[in-house]
């Protein structure tokens, strides 16, 4: 068996170890509130006594509002390196942006025109 084998899986275990003895020691020597009543309540945003049921139906254009802002937001990622370092990229760099922001431009346009943002 190879040194680097041998060293590899001597650390595994190790590390397995260790870890296994801490939870099994923060299971142990760590606080226990069993009986605790008052720990086991639902606090949510100062209210201790929640009104209705946890399975009410969300209307699906807030999810699409949400993943609409992650998609337009990430441009934001490309479109900073691409502000700092414009003078580098030079002609090619500009006309690469510009393209960028039609294909951009032209999903907005799709999605107003499938009234994907209209709240009705």
């Amino acid at each position: 068996m190879s040194t680097e084998l041998l060293l590899s899986t001597s650390i595994f275990v190790i590390i397995g170890l260790v870890l296994v003895s801490v939870f099994a020691l923060t299971k142990y020597l760590g606080p226990n509130n069993k009986d605790d009543k008052q720990k086991n309540l639902v606090y949510e945003s100062g209210v201790s006594n929640p009104v209705g049921t946890t399975n009410l139906r969300f209307s699906i254009k807030f999810y699409l509002v949400a993943i609409l802002f992650v998609i337009f937001d990430v441009e934001i990622i490309f479109m900073f390196p691409w502000a700092v370092n414009i003078r580098e990229l030079g002609f090619l760099g500009l006309a690469e942006m510009f393209m960028f922001m039609a294909l951009l431009f032209a999903g907005l346009i799709y999605i107003y025109k499938k009234k994907a943002l209209s709240w009705d």
